[in-house]
């Protein structure tokens, strides 16, 4: 049997762990390496595990005896530390040699870091894996900071609040998840997470994280948070959740291709023929990836050329991004904000106490969308969307979602055959 090392056990490479023992369950004998001490987890429930909505065990989706069952052999809490290409073998921190015929690097994405002093303080945390939610759970009732408004940031806020801490979130844009969402969903976003407690100071830079008992910050314990202008946030503890970097170290230091991410082509190889690369750590196009749906489409077409049926190509196509905040729904999809070029455009908006609707519209056709609260129309928009499809005869009750459509399809006026 040929060998197969599989660096990392995040999502990606649980997927491709999948895929490769369905499509040719005899081909290899697999190896896969973890840095973290875990079988494999659902990084997507660390919220409601640190909101206290889930435990360790629910969000373990491949326990231990899963490897066993298919043959594989996992390695935890022993990192890599070299990718030996001349020998096609990598080592472990603990010391393991592992010969292999195809490596697949799956090494994820760590949290950015604060371009700021004090950073290293104690107290200062970052919210990216199961440690981290560990961490968080232990500390007792404090003032938290929170930097970053995007998913995780706002994940981590609104769990900590629940968790009985006084949080305030610090984001430096006008609205939150100003890449996902427009203005208007973003300041509604805002709003109902301040109802639940969080606090919010907007428009704002950090420019550093103060210790306590000195004005020069390196070493001690985390005191406040600095703004850039001026203003004090008094902290014990602070979060960091400003986006995540590809982990690029290992390719690079094998004399692997590196630019922002591990460089691979449509077949997700590396230069390397021996070498594929997965996730959040790839650069594929000059694109770097962190939701999981393209994630799990690498995996899909790297497995197909690992189990020898090499027709699949990976090609990125933008895809609706699905989110759920706290229990709100969220969904966009496109140029929603209408920033394209290409004739004018038009703006379709529906805002009802229990959801936002927003379609961009050109041409007669739908060329972005943002939902927020209420998404059940959200797979029936996307296909528009997709499909360039022509709306013309469906505008007038286009928002309303797709029985209305359809309705107006059939030729009724939509409302008097929904009420019928």
């Amino acid at each position: 049997m040929k060998k197969l090392v599989v660096i990392g056990n995040g999502m990606a490479a649980i997927r491709l762990l999948e895929e490769v023992t369905r499509l040719a369950p005899d081909l290899y004998q697999i190896t896969v390496v973890g840095e973290e001490p875990f079988a494999g987890y659902n990084r997507v429930m660390l919220s409601p595990l640190l909101g206290g909505g889930t435990d360790e065990v629910t969000i373990t989706t491949h326990p231990h005896q899963w490897y066993r069952d298919r043959g594989i052999r996992l390695i935890t809490g022993s990192p890599v530390v070299a990718i030996r290409r001349h020998r096609r073998q990598v080592v472990t921190a603990a010391g393991h040699k592992l010969d292999y015929d195809r490596l697949v690097l799956a090494t994820g994405a760590a949290p950015r870091q604060l371009p700021v002093e004090g950073v290293n303080l104690d107290g200062v945390m970052s919210f990216r894996d199961l440690y981290d939610v560990r961490k968080l759970l232990s500390l007792s009732a404090a003032r938290v900071v929170v930097v970053g408004g995007g998913f995780l940031g706002l994940e981590a806020a609104d769990a900590l609040v629940k968790q009985g801490h006084d949080v305030t979130l610090v984001h430096s844009r006008g609205h939150l998840l100003n890449q996902q969402l427009d203005e208007a969903a973003g300041h509604r976003l805002q709003h109902d997470l301040e109802k639940r407690g969080v606090k919010f100071v907007m428009q704002a830079r950090t420019a550093a994280i103060e210790s306590a008992g000195t004005k020069t910050q390196g070493q001690g314990r985390v005191a406040a948070v600095r703004l850039a202008d001026g203003q004090r946030l008094p902290a014990d503890y602070v979060v960091q959740a400003v986006g995540i970097v590809p982990r690029t170290e290992l390719a690079d230091y094998a004399g692997l291709s590196v630019n922002q991410g591990v460089r691979v082509d449509d077949t997700l190889q590396t230069f390397d023929p021996a070498i594929y690369a997965i996730g959040e750590c790839v650069e594929h196009r000059n694109r770097t990836f962190g939701l999981v749906a393209p994630l799990y489409e690498q995996a899909a077409v790297c497995a197909s050329h690992l189990a020898e049926l090499g027709h699949r190509r990976y090609l990125y196509a933008d895809s609706a991004t699905r989110l759920k905040i706290s229990g709100i729904d969220l969904v966009s999809f496109g140029d929603f904000e209408g920033a394209g070029t290409g004739g004018e455009g038009e703006t379709l908006q529906l805002s009802l106490p229990g959801g936002y609707r927003r379609l961009q519209v050109r041409d007669n056709r739908i060329i972005g969308m943002v939902l927020y609260g209420d998404v059940s129309d959200a797979a029936f928009y996307e296909t528009l969307w997709r499909e360039h499809a022509d709306i013309g005869a469906r505008r007038q009750v286009l928002l309303l979602g797709e029985a209305f459509c359809k309705a107006a399809d059939r030729g009724g006026d939509g409302e008097e055959e929904i009420a019928a």
